[in-house]
This record gives C-alpha cells, sequence and structure tokens, in this order.
C-alpha cells in the first residue's frame, strides 16, 4: 500500500484538548505563522492544488509537533496486531475481488472474511474465558471489590458516550 493510500484510510486526530492549555496555544500559534511565513515566498504561476497541498501539511505538521495525535479509546482489549494483520489480509482480497470479480477472487474473498471471523471469535472467546478466571479467582481469594467490578463489566457491555455540554 503505498504512502497516499495510507493516508486515505488512516486520518489523524489531533489533541484539540491541549489548545486549552495557554503555552501550547501560544506554541501552536507561532508554528503555524513560521510555516506560513515560508509559504508567502511561492510563485503566483504555482498550480492551485499544488498550493493547497503545501498549505494542508504545513497545517497538519504544525499540529503533530505542538498539539501530538488523539489517542483513540480501544473498546476491545483482545484487539492486537495480529488482528490488524488480518484486516489488512480482508482489505486486500476485497480491494482483489473489486478489481477483478471474478469466481476465483470471489472464493478467496469468501476464505478470508471466514478465517477473520474465525480468528476474531477464538480471540474473544479467550478473551472472555480469561475475565471469566480472573473473576473466579477473586470470588475465591475474597477480592470483593475486583470481583464486583468485573461483574459490573460484563453487565453494562458497550456504553455509549452522552454529550451532556447540549442543552
Amino acid at each position: 500500500m503505498c504512502k497516499q493510500d495510507a493516508q486515505r484510510f488512516y486520518r489523524q486526530r489531533f489533541n484539540l484538548r491541549k489548545l486549552n492549555e495557554p503555552e501550547v496555544r501560544e506554541q501552536y500559534r507561532i508554528e503555524i505563522t513560521n510555516r506560513f511565513a515560508a509559504l508567502e515566498n511561492l510563485n503566483d504561476e504555482e498550480e492551485v492544488n499544488r498550493t493547497w497541498e503545501n498549505i494542508k501539511q504545513n497545517i497538519q505538521t504544525s499540529a503533530k509537533e505542538s498539539l501530538g495525535l488523539h489517542e483513540l479509546k480501544q473498546n476491545k482489549p483482545w484487539f492486537d496486531e495480529e488482528c490488524l494483520g488480518f484486516l489488512d489480509q480482508r482489505k486486500q482480497a476485497k480491494m482483489l475481488w473489486i478489481q477483478d470479480p471474478s469466481q476465483n477472487n470471489v472464493h478467496i474473498l469468501n476464505n478470508v472474511r471466514r478465517e477473520v471471523s474465525r480468528h476474531f471469535r477464538n480471540k474473544t472467546k479467550a478473551y472472555m474465558r480469561a475475565k471469566i478466571e480472573e473473576l473466579e479467582t477473586n470470588s475465591k481469594i475474597q477480592n470483593i471489590r475486583d470481583l464486583y467490578r468485573g461483574i459490573n463489566d460484563f453487565k453494562k457491555g458497550y456504553q455509549p458516550r452522552c454529550n451532556n455540554s447540549e442543552g
């Protein structure tokens, strides 16, 4: 996968909450000012798309250097690098099928999908087994606090965020 394709599939999210800190905000302002000062020397005859790419790249670089990237919360603790590899494998099989929808590619795609689903199912089962064993251990050693925390995690499941700022 080339660099442009990787950027298209992966959007960077910057940690904008750091802009609430005065030092970080000032550092970001200085970064942007310096980068745009360098852009003023561009030719007027330069292509519009190229100029836009330069501006976009400068903003992204400044944000990455001064703000850093926003860390996404991982909802599935069992999801690891191996799972990412399986997702890439499935994506490649799908791209192959899109480029050439032959019967052979359909079979390849279905086999890869089955493999990925089986892998994820096994990972989930192993994670659940480990969590249940942990709960059993907490019960046996009478660690009531961790036992009830674990039970509540199971009961709650996925809880969507509510946005309390509306009103």
